[in-house]
Formats: C-alpha cells, sequence, structure tokens
C-alpha cells in the first residue's frame, strides 16, 4: 500500500448528501480525519453517525459528494468496503468480528494466512507475530494470554484489544471504532480507553464513535457533533468542558422535540 509523502488527512469526505428516497439522512457533510488523531463522533440515536461511517468504510455510495483518500479524490463508482481496507480504512465492530472458539493466532490471520512454500500455513510463524503483536502491540504482558488462547476466556475489553491489535498490524492507518465500549463493566472500558490510545500512539488515526461522552471527551482530539444529518458543532481538545459538551447535546435534544429546525 503506497502513501504519497506529506499528504495531511486520511480520509477527507466533502459535502455529502445521502437520501434514502423522501428521507434525508445527510445534508452538506464535510469531515476529514488527520494523519495521528483521534476524531470523536457523537450524536443522538438517528443523528447521522453511522450512515456517514458507512460511506467513509464503503458500505454505502452517497447521493452526492467527494471522497479524498490521502489527499486524492476516490471516485465513489469505485469505493467498497474491499477498496476501502485496501486504502487501510478498517471498521472495528464489537465481539463479532473474532471466531470464540478458536485460538488468538488464528483469528489474527483469518483470510490473511501465512503460507510456507508448499502452499501450506506456517503455523509456527503465524503463531510467532500474533504473540508478538499481544505482547508488544496490544500490551498483554503477564496476564495470561498468549497466542494459542481461545477467544472464549477473553473479557470484553480484552477482545476489544485483540481486535484493534488485528487493525493495527494489518498496515490499517484508520481505524473506526463503533460504540467499543458498549455492556462492558468499568475495569473493562479503562482497557478499551488504553486499546485507543495507543492507536494514536503508534501513528494511526481513529474515528471513535460513542454513546458515552465521558469516554469520548477523554481521548478525542476533535470532538463532531451531528444532529439531523448535519454537523452542528465541532470542539478541539480543551475547547469545551464535559458538563458544557452534555448540556450543548441536551439543548440540541430540547430543539429537535419543539421542531425547531
Amino acid at each position: 500500500m503506497s502513501e504519497p509523502a506529506g499528504y495531511r488527512h486520511i480520509v477527507r469526505l466533502e459535502r455529502i448528501g445521502m437520501a434514502f428516497g423522501k428521507v434525508v439522512a445527510l445534508r452538506d457533510v464535510t469531515l476529514e480525519v488527520g494523519r495521528d488523531e483521534i476524531v470523536g463522533l457523537i450524536g443522538d440515536n438517528g443523528a447521522g453517525k453511522s450512515t456517514l461511517i458507512k460511506i467513509m468504510t464503503g458500505v454505502l455510495r452517497p447521493t452526492s459528494g467527494r471522497l479524498f483518500v490521502r489527499d486524492e479524490e476516490v471516485s465513489f463508482d469505485r469505493w467498497s468496503v474491499r477498496r476501502a481496507r485496501e486504502l487501510g480504512i478498517e471498521t472495528v465492530y464489537q465481539e463479532r468480528s473474532l471466531g470464540e472458539k478458536q485460538p488468538l493466532w488464528r483469528n489474527f490471520f483469518v483470510g490473511r494466512q501465512i503460507t510456507n512454500r508448499f502452499g501450506f500455513i506456517d503455523v509456527r510463524k503465524e503463531r510467532a507475530i500474533a504473540d508478538r503483536i499481544l505482547k508488544q502491540e496490544i500490551g498483554f504482558r503477564g496476564v495470561g494470554i498468549s497466542a494459542d488462547s481461545p477467544v472464549a476466556k477473553l473479557s470484553g475489553g480484552e477482545r476489544q484489544g485483540v481486535a484493534i491489535g488485528r487493525a493495527m498490524h494489518f498496515e490499517k492507518d484508520l481505524i473506526v471504532l463503533d460504540e467499543p465500549t458498549v455492556a462492558l463493566a468499568i475495569k473493562e472500558v479503562r482497557k478499551v480507553l488504553d486499546f485507543v490510545r495507543n492507536i494514536k500512539a503508534q501513528g494511526k488515526a481513529c474515528v471513535y464513535i460513542e454513546h458515552n461522552l465521558a469516554h469520548v471527551h477523554e481521548l478525542a482530539d476533535r470532538l463532531i457533533v451531528i444532529d439531523r444529518g448535519r454537523i452542528v458543532g465541532e470542539f478541539r481538545q480543551g475547547e469545551i468542558t464535559l458538563a458544557d459538551l452534555t448540556g450543548f447535546l441536551i439543548d440540541l435534544q430540547h430543539a429537535k422535540a419543539q421542531g425547531v429546525a
């Protein structure tokens, strides 16, 4: 995967519009993600977050707008999940992305097997690489987890760490996290937040979709607020307190309830 030198944004979506029949999901949305930043994407259910992310990752084709990857325009006619992955963009979903009964080394190399010169899977090499990723890139040291551990024995936070680590290892420069702390205990949430910090520490970028404002407020370099298909707020880290951010979202809900455009 070749990269142009000196690019500014990994992804830029410009003036995106999306309509499903008469229902308009996105209106003139422009969003960019820098080289090594964490962008928090927040908003109420139905605000347009999922639609925007599906366009970014190749699941949906928008009604209008332009797409740039590493500052070079990419036609939506050629945009797909496969193409997005080829260009280093990957979504880490919740636990669905891991095989429960399989050891971690097999999970790491699903669809990307390393083979020897005879065409057989090189188990020893895959196991060794998986063990290195677990210890060095994810940070599972001294916690009883090895490349041979089955996914079923991992906690929810640890599973998210494995999925994130796998995406980082396979040259994914932009990792989209869709509600990574849903249904996790407080201790497990802290693990996931540390994994997200590690994405940036390793020079990657992240779009972090989260309902828990405290989590995303703590981590994000920029917070993007979407409401009824439009971006209505953008705040850099330190520009808005958690209390003020909460109040901002509550005001949006009051306006929506009162039918204010």
